[in-house]
């Protein structure tokens, strides 16, 4: 038996049927939420003096785990105005706010500046020169980390990296020198006071972490070179979870990846970090659970069709994503099926598994697809006008 009801398929199904839920719904398990918001602050504090998580609000941006995210200390990563005030109105601190993105809105960069928000990361020149029009009607002092496209490959799927120079984020660091060197100067209003990187998400491999770290160090050497000086360093995030396993990685070892930041970047003392990390912090929390609509054979194809489809957990048809998935029925039934398991929603992507190997079902089973607390429900949609899929903290 797991101690987290996620991973408990007797208690989980138990839970829903006595709660009466209805599916396709998210369950997510507050007590594993909570011991990786722990571990994660933990392994932080360990490896450094002076460092903060921003908690990546777009992978889930549900009260409870804002809330979650200011108990343990953390700043907020936000990538757009309605996330900044979805962090404003949990009273997270403004000075422990950060606003990233490339397509950032006058009226969000107004919301930002209003609001007094720690920094924002930019990802162009022209878009500082728009920070510093608008701060400048307002008579205000801006903070700015540069967003450095270090062009690193984060070894992951091309929708999500995000550090190389054919992706769309950040600015190459010879165009960030020659900017510092030549333009700077005229920008009274803004405070050049870091660098900003983040090359992908769902990294798996830690020697991208390792090599982020180095490049970084030839980044601020150069800037030394040039009489440049930098407070704060933010790494972005990027780390990734066990999809395959997560009843055996619930939590992943933020030690080991705080531990290679701090073995190979330099200037660990001389600079204050910043990491933002989401999909580690949340992802294994999270289960959608949908019900068995019907059993369907076409020629030597087993199809199970359930109730959640695309609409509801996009990620196998937007990256091919490959999550668990168990039937929530009794253990010893012996007879085994493959399965493609495909949702309700009229598009020919609508599959979460091909030939995938279950329990023989049968209508009215629950299914458990895990690994679904981060980029699921904040990615739902209403296609094929499909009524809201609710959430459940347990």
């Amino acid at each position: 038996m797991s101690n987290y009801i996620v991973f408990d398929r007797a208690r989980l199904a138990n839970y829903i049927r006595e709660h009466k839920l209805t599916t396709p719904c998210y369950i997510y398990d507050s007590t594993l939420l909570e011991d990786t918001f722990a571990s994660a602050k933990k392994a932080l504090d360990k490896n450094f003096k002076n460092a903060e998580i921003h908690y990546a609000i777009k992978a889930n941006h549900h009260l409870k785990i804002v809330n979650i995210a200011k108990k343990y200390g953390m700043g907020i990563d936000c990538v757009s105005g309605g996330e900044i005030r979805r962090a404003l109105e949990q009273n997270v601190d403004p000075q422990h706010i950060v606003f990233a993105g490339v397509g950032k809105a006058d009226w969000e960069i107004e919301l930002a500046i209003d609001n007094d928000i720690f920094a924002f990361n930019s990802e162009s020149l022209e878009e500082i020169e728009v920070i510093s029009q608008i701060a400048s009607s307002k008579n205000k002092q801006v903070n700015i980390c540069l967003r450095v496209n270090p062009n690193i490959d984060a070894q992951t799927h091309h929708y999500i990296s995000t550090g190389q120079f054919d992706d769309k984020f950040g600015i190459a660091f010879i165009d960030v020198l020659k900017w510092l060197k030549n333009d700077f100067q005229n920008f009274d209003n803004i405070n050049i006071i870091g660098l900003h990187y983040h090359v992908g998400s769902q990294i798996l491999n830690y020697q991208v972490f390792q090599s982020l770290a180095i490049t970084t160090n030839e980044h601020i050497k150069l800037l030394k070179q040039n009489d440049i000086d930098i407070e704060h360093i933010n790494f972005g995030g990027g780390l990734g979870i066990d999809y395959q396993n997560p009843h055996q990685n619930p939590i992943v070892d933020f030690d080991n990846y705080f531990a290679r930041f701090r073995e190979f970047f330099e200037y660990c003392d001389d600079v204050k970090l910043h990491f933002e990390l989401g999909r580690s912090l949340v992802g294994q929390s999270g289960v959608l659970v949908s019900q068995v609509l019907f059993n369907k054979v076409t020629q030597d194809t087993h199809f199970a069709i359930i109730d959640a489809g695309m609409t509801e957990l996009i990620r196998p048809a937007l990256y091919q994503a490959q999550h668990k998935i168990e039937a929530l029925i009794d253990e010893s039934v012996d007879e085994k099926q493959h399965y493609h398991i495909v949702g309700p929603i009229c598009e020919s992507s609508d599959v979460f598994a091909k030939y995938y190997q279950l329990p023989k079902i049968k209508r009215g089973d629950l299914l458990a697809i895990y690994s679904a607390g981060a980029y699921g429900k904040v990615l739902a949609s209403e296609y094929n006008l499909r009524p809201t899929v609710q959430e459940y903290f347990i």
